[in-house]
Order: C-alpha cells, then structure tokens, then sequence
C-alpha cells in the first residue's frame, strides 16, 4: 500500500510548529555540512524563524564577497548599498537577535518554549532560575529587614516623644511643690514669731504681753 503523501502547509499549532523548525534546521544544517565536507563545497545558509531569530552556518562574509564579485564581473554597476547603510542593518539586525534572544528566555524561564533543548540545555537552565531565585530571596530578606528598622526607628522616635513629654510633666510638678514648700515654710516661721495665749489671761496677745503679766503679778502680791 502506497504512503499518502503529506501535504505542505503551515503548521497551525504553537508547540508542535517550533518543535518542527528546529528539528528541519538541524537537518538543514546538517545536510549544508555535509555538502561542504563531501564536495569541498563553499556551502553557507541564512535562517530566519518566524520570530526573526537568526541562524546561519560558516562564515557568511566570505561567501557574501565572494557573491558580490563574482556579479561585479557580469554587471558593469553593481547595485551596491553604502557602507553606513549595510553598517545600520547589521546593528539593528544584532538588536533584534539580542531582543529576541532575551525574550526567548525569559519565556524559558517560565516553562514555555522548551522543546526541542537537550538535558545540558535544560541543566544550564535550571542553574540560572536557582541564581535568579537566590538572588530574589537575599534581596526579600535585604528589604524585610530595611522594614523592620524602619518600624523599629518609628518605634523609638514615638518612645522618646513620650518620654519627653513626661520630663516636661515631672519637671512642672517639682516646680510646683517647690512653690508650696516655700509658702508652708513662710505660714510656719510667722506663726512661730507669734506669742501663745495664756489660757487665764483676760487680755489679748501682743509683743509686751510678758510684761503686762509680770506688772499684774506685782500688784497682786
């Protein structure tokens, strides 16, 4: 029974169409290798995925040059682009691979675009998700405990506020009893500079009281 040939057409599914790129480009690498070994071929190709990363195999400027003279014999004025121009396309094409080799990454590094990695592949990705966890826990630990000292210095500052406003309260209070020792001491002094009433005497006390009492005990005798 015959094999039904497969059709060619683009592969709808996300996983099972990156999966096929890079077995076929592996392949296709492969095949441009041997071509070069078997044939002492000067063999280079050009790859582009659909996300526009770039794959390419041996020296594509060799080739390129030896492109452009191999035309510039047979064309008088070979379109050429300018040397700043050829300059910009290849920063902005190294641009584009390193933004797309950034995000394929970071992609990684969530679970996604793994097929096609190998174990060594896989091993260097497991090492730097622990790097990046490590240094995402030491920096929570760094941050958590900026926060405690920050919570402790409010701690404090709010405590020694209190403390002050209790010296403030102490300090008025001795004041205060200050003030009343000294008008007790004056009520207790002028009370003592005052002569005691003699119980039997018919007159009122005053600074000669002493000698009244002596005049009256004489004329009594």
């Amino acid at each position: 029974m015959a094999r039904e040939k497969i059709k060619i057409k683009k592969i709808e599914k996300l996983t099972a169409r990156q999966v096929t790129f890079s077995k076929r480009r592996r392949g296709l690498i492969k095949k441009a290798q041997e071509l070069s070994v078997l044939c002492d071929a000067d063999v280079s190709l050009i790859i582009f995925s659909a996300t526009g990363k770039l794959h390419d195999f041996l020296q594509l400027q060799d080739t390129l040059a030896r492109y452009y003279g191999h035309h510039s014999n047979k064309v008088e004025k070979p379109v050429r682009p300018c040397v700043a121009l050829e300059i910009e396309n290849t920063n902005w094409k190294m641009l584009c691979n390193e933004v797309y080799d950034q995000a394929h990454e970071l992609r990684q590094m969530k679970g996604e675009d793994l097929e096609g990695l190998n174990v060594e592949e896989l091993e260097q990705l497991e090492k730097k998700l622990e790097a990046g966890l490590s240094l995402v826990i030491k920096t929570k630990r760094t941050w958590n405990e900026i926060n405690k000292l920050q919570t402790e210095e409010a701690q404090l500052i709010k405590e020694n506020k209190q403390l002050k406003q209790e010296m403030k309260m102490i300090l008025h209070r001795g004041k205060l009893v200050t003030v009343n020792s000294e008008l007790v001491n004056n009520v207790s002094i002028g009370s003592s500079s005052i002569p005691p009433l003699d119980d039997d005497s018919p007159y009122p006390p005053s600074s000669g009281g002493q000698t009244i009492r002596t005049g009256l005990l004489k004329m009594n005798t």
